[in-house]
């Protein structure tokens, strides 16, 4: 997916994956002095100057924006936000949840989401 040019704080881009899941709309652009301190946290050489929130679509609450999982073993470094001003970098536990049976994918969010499973629409549908 292409990007616009700018991205404001809080914009909306929809996406939809290829199983019909729809993900969350909001982009954040990643301060400055944010990316640079991710790439002091992480083993990164590069990251986006945008995120898209990895949750399922909603619009209150908490977004979060995957920015590297080149961290310690088991973690990954995320963008969270809340409003346009708000953001700050936090390193979370990858979550071990799998879906069922013995070739089970892998959930992509972190430990103790709220929301469901990466893999969970793939199931239903």
């Amino acid at each position: 997916m292409r990007l616009p040019p700018v991205l404001e704080a809080g914009m909306e881009c929809r996406r939809v994956l290829p199983d019909g899941v729809v993900m969350c709309a909001h982009w954040r652009r990643v301060p400055l002095d944010l990316t640079r301190e991710a790439l002091e946290k992480s083993a990164a050489t590069h990251i986006d100057r945008a995120v898209q929130c990895q949750l399922s679509a909603h619009d209150e609450g908490e977004h979060f924006g995957l920015l590297t999982d080149a961290c310690a073993y088991g973690t990954a470094l995320w963008l969270r936000w809340y409003g346009a001003d708000e953001a700050e970098l936090v390193v979370l536990p990858d979550c071990p949840v799998a879906a069922p049976g013995p070739d089970g994918e892998g959930c992509c969010l972190f430990a103790d989401h709220a929301e469901q499973h990466t893999w969970a629409d793939a199931l239903e549908g």
